[in-house]
């Protein structure tokens, strides 16, 4: 018996019908959103302790009307003489598969952009993250069109099901493994994707650097969310001189950020499951460690940790860490650095550190894409914050070749608006 089927006809006959088309509708289901975020703040909090992300709805209300709009179009010779125009259509039925490591975020930004673009939506949560699985499925549904949004659950068997199924969009969040499953039923049906995946990124630390800076912006991002976020660094690559400067920089920022017993820290997040938890302790096995290195099977606890005399051929560097665990691979230069990377899968993104303009230039030309083209990550700070925000990780390249294309209104609501 097929779970999914009733489900997927409601919603598509609700698509068709055009109840989703209409500007009003579409504004009724993004201000349900608003309201599902304010009333349930601390629901939220307590299942998942993180930034809300609010801002996302009011930017699509905002700018709703605008996105909706024709736009004039380019004529040629066959059609010199007519009137050229393009309209955003909504695709119809769009699915989003959600991963564990930012349930919340990672469902309401593509979410926003499906709604805006008058979309019916499928919301698969994950079934790791459970509490915030439980709240979705049982809370949003209520502050939505329930003909038009549905809350399907369950683990990789049901969603090999769902996948069966012919859905005009797909978006995906998770592992390069579980995305060419994604895409590999996408195709059947040629269904197009959003794909958002992870990579092994590399830093590269130049000698001119600053070590104390580089660490407290490195520690931020290695550790936060117990380094469980796929754009994080994964491994440094610099000199033996910049690892001898980096340690207890490394060291000191650790300290300064969780404490003399990271255990106790409210700022240090835990690993999401046990399976995950004996995964990353396996690591710790790699190199020697450093920095950290301790552990709690109970606590799904794992330190801040930097890894050191790291060959290349160990598990460590093999795969994606996903965890508070970070590598330091000696290289002589930048030119062995680049040469190190391109030997590898190419990264999601790639944060670098040193001086002169001409040295970013130099190693953003001779990575191949999809590296290029780079875009600078921007400084933002957080009020009230002394660490560095999210996306204060310049320059940077980030690679193109991990996804298709990004989740982030508007760019959110384009691919999921045929334009015709």
């Amino acid at each position: 018996m097929d779970p999914f089927k009733d489900t997927l006809r409601r919603l598509q006959e609700a698509f068709n019908s055009g109840r989703t088309r209409p500007a009003e509708f579409r504004a009724v289901q993004l201000q349900g959103l608003g309201r599902f975020l304010q009333e349930n703040k601390q629901l939220l909090r307590d299942v998942l302790a993180q930034d809300l992300h609010k801002n996302e709805v009011d930017y699509a209300l905002k700018n709703l009307q605008a996105w909706m709009k024709d736009e004039p179009g380019s004529t040629n010779l066959f059609t010199k003489l007519d009137s050229v125009f393009i309209r955003k259509e909504p695709f119809g039925l769009v699915l989003i598969i959600v991963p564990w490591n930012y349930p919340v975020n990672l469902t309401l930004v593509p979410l926003v952009g499906a709604l805006a673009a008058g979309n019916c939506v499928v919301l698969k949560p994950s079934e790791i993250s459970q509490g915030t699985e439980k709240v979705l499925a049982e809370v949003l549904p209520q502050y939505l069109d329930q003909s038009c949004f549905a809350v399907v659950l369950g683990g990789p068997q049901e969603t090999g099901q769902l996948l069966e199924h012919k859905f005009d969009y797909i978006f995906f969040t998770g592992s390069p493994r579980v995305g060419k499953i994604v895409m590999t039923a996408a195709a059947k049906h040629l269904t197009p994707v959003t794909l958002e995946l992870g990579g092994k990124n590399p830093c590269y630390v130049d000698d001119n650097c600053d070590p104390q800076t580089v660490a407290n912006r490195v520690a931020w991002f290695r550790y936060f969310n117990a380094g469980q976020t796929c754009v994080a660094p994964d491994y440094i690559l610099c000199s033996p001189e910049m690892q001898e400067r980096l340690l207890p920089a490394l060291q000191s920022t650790i300290t300064r950020f969780y404490g003399d017993d990271p255990q106790s820290s409210p700022n240090l997040g835990r690993i999401i499951n046990q399976k995950q938890f004996q995964r990353l302790r396996a690591l710790l096995g790699c190199g020697r460690v450093a920095i950290g290195g301790q552990s709690d099977e109970s606590d799904r606890y794992i330190a801040p940790t930097v890894l050191v005399d790291v060959q290349e051929t160990e598990p460590v560097m093999q795969e994606e860490i996903f965890g508070p665990i970070l590598p330091i691979v000696n290289v002589r230069s930048m030119d062995e650095a680049i040469e190190f990377i391109n030997r590898r899968e190419k990264p999601l993104a790639l944060p670098q550190w040193d001086g002169p303009v001409p040295r970013q230039v130099h190693l953003r030309h001779l990575l191949p894409p999809p590296h290029l083209p780079a875009r600078p990550l921007r400084p933002r700070e957080v009020k009230g914050d002394p660490l560095p925000a999210l996306y204060r990780l310049e320059p940077a390249a980030v690679t193109l070749g991990h996804g298709l294309p990004e989740l982030h209104p508007p760019v959110s609501v384009l691919p999921t608006s045929n334009e015709t």
